[in-house]
């Protein structure tokens, strides 16, 4: 959890090599900022580093002054970098099919402030979670989907996507597979929970296939969507213990509370800014 005071989050992703710790905190502390967390990960295998820090700065301070004082530490250590103002909210558009579960979660930790989120919409490929959403004075868009007017609703998905100005979408058990197109379109800013523990039991109806194999555990998995069906890089997964005598409504109603925390988990990381992607993982900083 971002500690109290932090303003900007700071990420980087460059060649590992000597000084560039040292260099950032000279760079930050010459801006009259401070250092509230840090994190760092080199990786032996591919050679890269990656660092994470949460800084505190002057009132006046904007990320377009950061940026501007940090460019020459950024160009001599060839970093890939990004700012992010923690005082500006994500807005995030919320998917869902019938399955409710992780969506009124994610509502319910949103408004109690868990979750620093602005909800733009809920969009769903049917008509049950209108009243919810109206209850909650969020906009709610349907889109049925059929093989024919996939890619049609899809455009419009898009332009929704860009009119509201979302950062993030979160497919709370949208039940519905995203075109390869759209998932180029939208990379790295759809987060996906599936009804399994990946990369085992993939697709569809994942609880029967685990309960004709007999499993003891059933878990869930939250990962960023690509054209690869639940391939995508993992940002996290949890497991609930099951045993013989569990029906298959037992490892649904255990695996959907799973799914709700899982979901909730790999958001909060998403708007705190703790995910990197290296490759077709991920560096989580918790």
């Amino acid at each position: 959890m971002v500690q109290s005071g932090a303003d900007f989050v700071l990420l980087i992703a460059c060649e590992d090599r000597k000084g560039i710790v040292a260099a950032v905190a000279n760079s930050i502390a010459s801006q009259d900022c401070n250092i509230i967390e840090s994190s760092q990960y080199g990786d032996a295998s591919t050679g890269r580093f990656f660092m994470r820090v949460a800084i505190s700065c002057p009132e006046e301070m904007t990320s377009e002054r950061f940026n501007s004082a940090f460019l020459p530490v950024a160009t001599a250590f060839r970093l890939d970098w990004r700012v992010h103002d923690l005082r500006k909210k994500l807005r995030a558009m919320i998917m869902v099919s019938q399955g409710g579960h992780c969506l009124n979660d994610l509502l319910y930790r949103t408004s109690t402030k868990r979750l620093p989120m602005d909800v733009t919409s809920i969009v769903s490929n049917h008509m049950t979670w209108k009243r919810r959403a109206d209850h909650e004075g969020i906009e709610f868009h349907h889109l049925p989907i059929t093989p024919e007017n996939k890619l049609e609703q899809e455009a419009k998905l898009l332009a929704m996507v860009e009119e509201q100005q979302v950062d993030l979408i979160i497919l709370a058990r949208y039940m519905q597979v995203l075109s390869d197109q759209l998932c180029r379109k939208l990379d790295g800013r759809v987060i996906n929970i599936h009804h399994s523990f990946l990369p085992g039991f993939k697709g569809a109806k994942p609880y029967h296939r685990a309960y004709e194999r007999g499993v003891k555990m059933v878990g869930a998995t939250a990962h960023y969507v690509t054209p690869d069906l639940d391939e995508g890089p993992i940002i996290t997964q949890d497991v609930s213990i099951v045993d013989h005598a569990d029906t298959i409504e037992d490892l649904i109603a255990q695996g959907q509370d799973t799914e709700s925390r899982v979901l909730a988990r790999a958001v909060k990381l998403h708007l705190e800014h703790r995910v990197m992607l290296n490759g077709n993982r991920t560096i989580v900083f918790k």
